[in-house]
């Protein structure tokens, strides 16, 4: 029997996209978008689409009988920015749907499992040029505090229980796809959106805050080959550190101008400079690429004709 996988936050900005890779990989009626919400029109006409709350165990237990599934991709959360203004139900959010989906693994209902962790696990006191895999994890916003939570959780339950589960640990994330979610690094992609619309923008972070980003498709292509490699070559099932390009709000600017010789920005930065300030520079993945052959493909000018070229596109320009 083929693989039947669950998609818990379809939705949302990986999401999304995550539905379409892994459909046009496993087949369309092969892997079922789930959300608290409906999805965008591509994900609910390709194929099913369920919707759950994922902090309802019943919900979810119901969907994965339904659909015979095998793996579930658990990307329902609530990002660091929108999680410090609604602390309880964000952090209801990180864990709960996490630990129902661990549940199921422990239970063998379900093979395998993907959850995401970010660089928002790292705190103030992590070093932050070339953060290790194995280093000082001291977070400090509601986010960061429950991804961690999560990785303790996902290393348990593999330990004591045998669970297949699988993580990397996110940089902030470019996509031309979807609008910006509530995210600290969300600047890279507003500043795209507003350098074509309007000619400028104003940064909600300082110019010289330097921040680890990755370009959708290596995300994609980061999860995917994770959860498709051998399991002798999965080593860490807390997560992984992953890094694609880092750059500071200045630098993205620049190269923009490549492009568009009048764009303008300026910088205010908000409550979100103290979470940036306390994340990591640069990020050291040579354990993903030893253990299961991680490689990115997006640098920062790749990265930038791409964004422009398909925004124009999407906006008509």
């Amino acid at each position: 029997m083929s693989d039947r996988i669950l998609i818990i936050g379809s939705s949302g900005q990986i999401g999304t996209e995550l539905v379409m890779r892994l459909r046009s990989i496993y087949g369309n009626d092969n892997v079922i978008a789930s959300d608290i919400k409906d999805a965008a029109p591509e994900v609910m006409e390709s194929g099913p689409f369920e919707v759950i709350d994922g902090k309802n165990r019943d919900q979810v237990f119901y969907v994965v009988k339904k659909h015979k599934i095998t793996q579930v991709y658990l990307l329902a959360a609530m990002l660091s920015a929108t999680a410090e203004r609604h602390v309880e139900a964000g952090w209801s959010l990180n864990m709960r749907t996490l630990s129902h989906v661990l549940d199921m693994g422990k239970d063998k209902i379900i093979k395998k499992i993907y959850w995401p962790s970010s660089i928002a696990v790292f705190g103030p006191n992590t070093p932050r040029i070339l953060t290790p895999q194995h280093t000082i994890m001291d977070p400090n916003t509601v986010y960061g505090i429950s991804k961690l939570s999560g990785e303790r959780w996902c290393d348990y339950y593999n330990q004591k229980f045998g669970v297949d589960v699988r993580s990397i640990r996110y940089p902030g994330i470019i996509s031309w796809k979807a609008d910006p979610g509530g995210g600290t690094t969300d600047y890279a992609v507003e500043i795209f959106h507003k350098a074509l619309k309007e000619g400028k923008y104003t940064s909600f972070l300082s110019e010289n805050t330097e921040l680890p980003m990755m370009y959708m498709p290596d995300a994609l292509d980061a999860t995917i080959n994770l959860m498709e490699a051998p399991v002798e070559q999965i080593g860490i099932r807390s997560s992984y550190n992953v890094a694609g390009v880092s750059f500071t709000p200045k630098k993205i600017a620049e190269e923009i101008k490549k492009h568009i010789p009048n764009f303008e920005i300026d910088y205010a930065p908000d409550y979100r400079q103290p979470i940036a300030d306390s994340w990591p520079q640069s990020i050291d993945d040579s354990v993903a690429r030893e253990q299961w052959g991680w490689r990115h493909n997006y640098g920062l000018e790749e990265m930038t004709v791409d964004m422009l070229t398909n925004l124009k596109i999407k906006f008509g320009m």
